[in-house]
């Protein structure tokens, strides 16, 4: 028999699983990828007896490659925070899943862990741009605001890095950083331990924001702000952390940040109004390759003959919502 752990190379999928394996370590194998690399189950040849555990990626887009895992007689372990469809039903399917804007796969696995690496679960609700409830659950950890804001610079950096076309886009594997951080029992003892790791997070993250800043919207109204990203590796790098610094910055606005693609696609990240975290998945279902959760979703390869539209599907959508 043996163990298998598949979750997204982002925040949130690292801080889930990281929570996970401080309270059950495992020798388990590692199946993930850059975060837009989502249909993971797809690559599991689990066998009877397999114990698979899934977290962070969307059950809808990985529904064939769940089913045929629950045929091959494996038992799964799924939390995740996306559009899910229809959920399975299996006596060997143990489901915890929540959509709801404000939750995200770490918090859920602290729920379920009983807050035992709460830690870990506030670093990945700031990753996952949750500024709210990361606040929310430290403040109920009695922790220092020094000590929060260590987590919310980790929690970023972990989710930026995740962030790439490709691994070679990306400044550690997904599966790398997972090993580097699920040894510590707490995120602040990682940072202590591993300055080599934070700091080089913290350096390329610095330089990829600042080059981003420099950018101007491609589209812009009081209600949306829409901006074209370069075929760049820092770009690719950091579309994902600058749309949530957007959102963050103009909440009231939805926003959409587009990198052009080798391919001559399109990269899209969508941040709903942080003041009203709706619609999100359903204007990212509409094209194909995309999906994701109602406050941030994204499409992976938006065609070139479809920019205008979806230009105007965004726009249309949240100018509408806010009204």
């Amino acid at each position: 028999m043996s163990a298998i752990d598949v979750f997204n190379g982002d925040a949130d999928g690292i801080c889930a699983l990281t929570q996970l394996r401080n309270a059950e370590p495992t020798d388990s194998l590692l199946v993930t990828g850059v975060k837009r690399d989502i249909a993971l189950l797809e690559r599991v040849d689990a066998k009877a007896g397999d114990s698979v555990t899934v977290l962070d990626v969307s059950l809808d887009k990985n529904r064939d490659g769940l089913e045929k895992v629950l045929a091959a007689g494996a038992k799964v372990f799924y939390a995740d925070h996306h559009f899910a469809g229809e959920i399975p039903t299996s006596p060997r399917l143990e489901v915890h899943i929540d959509t709801s804007p404000d939750i995200c796969t770490s918090l859920l696995i602290d729920r379920h862990l009983e807050g035992k690496f709460a830690l870990w679960a506030v670093t990945g609700a700031f990753g996952d741009n949750l500024e709210a409830s990361a606040q929310e659950r430290a403040k109920s950890l009695g922790i220092s605001a020094d000590e929060v804001e260590q987590l919310r610079e980790l929690g970023n950096y972990i989710n930026y890095n995740g962030y790439g076309a490709s691994l070679d886009d990306l400044h550690f594997p997904p599966a790398d950083l997972f090993e580097k951080v699920h040894r510590f029992a707490s995120p602040l003892d990682f940072i202590a331990a591993d300055a080599d790791t934070f700091g080089r997070l913290s350096a390329g993250y610095r330089d990829d924001m600042a080059a981003a800043a420099a950018l101007q919207p491609t589209r812009e109204s009081d209600c949306t702000a829409l901006f074209i990203l370069p075929d760049e590796r820092w770009a690719r790098r950091v579309s994902g952390v600058y749309s949530n610094q957007l959102a963050n910055g103009s909440p009231a606005r939805g926003h959409a940040v587009l990198t052009e693609r080798a391919d001559g696609t399109y990269l899209v990240s969508v941040r709903a109004p942080l003041d009203n975290k709706v619609g999100a998945d359903e204007l990212c279902r509409r094209f194909p390759t995309g999906g994701g959760r109602k406050a941030a979703a994204g499409i992976n390869a938006l065609p070139t003959e479809q920019l205008d539209d979806f230009i105007e599907q965004f726009t249309a959508f949240y100018d509408t919502s806010a009204r």
